[in-house]
């Protein structure tokens, strides 16, 4: 007898109809109109089906802080670095810790099972990293937590800041950070970055950089990062977050940095929610979008994500963990408004981030985790429109969260009452 059976499903890549079997927290079937004996059956009724949400690129160890110990009322990247610097003193595990665990649950009840998240390694403490290995362990059973060693004042530009990413990696922390552009110079930031992959390559560890996050079209350690990737043999192992220089770059100069960032297997992280916001805050009009090149990225072969990067904290006022939002966000900036364009921005927050976060058991197939997220959406172009409800949650075909359908009920003057009108979340 299976241990759950899925039927009437649809699927994000247009397959509906289907069923899928699940026993001892895998997948064991998945086909077209299967019926056999299950201890739980549940009718998808012909809703979307997909793999859950991940978030690539998040700093949970600053989430929830929104308003301490101020607002940031310019908006900018710096001004919020310059936040975190004030706050930072004035953490304790315990709030910090608090905050994470109730992140965690919203990212649960989105259908979010999956999240890296960068930690700071600036304070020789280490209290941020400390409190988030504790995380990890605490919500191991439903969240899959990668946590990166983040130089968040630059790991040259600190004193010890080399030794204290290193002690952060032997903690456990298991991907290698940085911030080259935030280094003093360009040939600090290079050099950075230089160092930084081969820490990463001799500990045999993955590599994820905030990479020219800046408006400057003259901050290219991407291309730094595409070199060393390919120099010490680290393909497939290392991403570029942000990248929103690229925005502003010559296109002549981007035609020969495409294919070398596919060639190098560097993957790229958007953030549209916080890429929109931060960037383009110098220019009067016209304003710059600041988001990465991700449909020609795309178009290169390259591997794009999307993250949340932030919620409710120095940087970011808003969010709520939704990676629809994410996704959403990211078509409208992107202008990938096609049906393809649409779907590959729904496949950034899930299958290829988990790609990105190297998840293994990730998917709809035989033998992977019975992970999903049931969406109140006919496929994955309604989930991104409506920002759909989320159903059911599984993790591992353990129910985690679920929520009611939700409807409208019409009564309009001169009309009958109309009932089923799908309304978003």
């Amino acid at each position: 007898m299976l241990d759950l059976l899925i039927t009437n499903a649809t699927l994000p890549d247009g397959r509906t109809g289907i069923s899928i079997a699940v026993q001892k927290g895998k997948i064991s079937a998945v086909q077209a109109g299967l019926q056999a004996p299950a201890r739980e059956t549940v009718d998808a009724n012909g809703y979307l089906l997909s793999p859950p949400f991940v978030d690539p690129h998040f700093h949970m160890d600053a989430t929830l802080s929104y308003g301490l110990p101020r607002v940031n009322e310019s908006g900018t990247l710096l001004e919020g670095i310059a936040l975190w610097g004030e706050l930072k003193p004035l953490l304790t595990a315990e709030a910090l810790m608090g905050r994470a665990l109730a992140y965690c649950d919203w990212a649960v009840a989105k259908g979010l099972l999956a999240i890296r998240s960068h930690v700071d390694t600036s304070d020789p403490s280490l209290l941020a990293v400390d409190a988030l290995l504790e995380v990890k362990k605490q919500v191991a059973p439903y969240i899959d937590l990668q946590l990166v060693a983040f130089p968040q004042d630059g790991v040259l530009r600190t004193k010890g800041g080399v030794d204290n990413l290193k002690r952060a990696l032997d903690k456990g922390v298991e991907v290698v950070g940085g911030i080259p552009h935030f280094e003093r110079t360009m040939a600090d930031g290079a050099a950075s970055v230089k160092l930084l992959c081969e820490i990463a390559a001799e500990r045999g560890l993955l590599v994820d950089m905030h990479c020219d996050e800046s408006d400057d079209p003259l901050s290219r350690h991407i291309e730094t990062l595409a070199f060393e990737a390919q120099r010490l043999g680290l393909q497939g192992r290392v991403n570029g977050s942000h990248c929103t220089s690229m925005h502003s770059m010559d296109n002549y100069y981007v035609s020969k940095l495409l294919p070398l960032i596919a060639g190098s297997g560097v993957s790229v992280i958007a953030n549209p929610l916080i890429n929109i916001t931060l960037q383009g805050r110098h220019d009067t009009y016209p304003k710059r979008r600041g988001m990465t090149r991700v449909p020609e990225l795309m178009a290169a072969g390259v591997n794009v994500a999307f993250g949340h990067d932030c919620v409710m904290d120095p940087w970011y006022g808003m969010g709520s963990g939704d990676m629809l939002e994410v996704a959403h966000m990211g078509l409208h900036v992107a202008q990938m408004t096609s049906q393809k364009g649409i779907r590959q921005c729904f496949d950034a927050v899930t299958v290829n981030a988990a790609k990105v976060m190297h998840l293994q058991g990730y998917g709809l197939d035989v033998g992977c985790d019975a992970s999903f997220v049931l969406l109140q959406a006919r496929d994955a172009v309604e989930a991104i429109r409506l920002r759909a409800n989320r159903l059911k949650v599984w993790k591992k075909g353990t129910l985690l969260a679920q929520t009611p359908e939700v409807s409208a009920q019409l009564r309009l003057p001169g009309r009958p009452v109309t009932t089923g009108f799908t309304v978003s979340r």
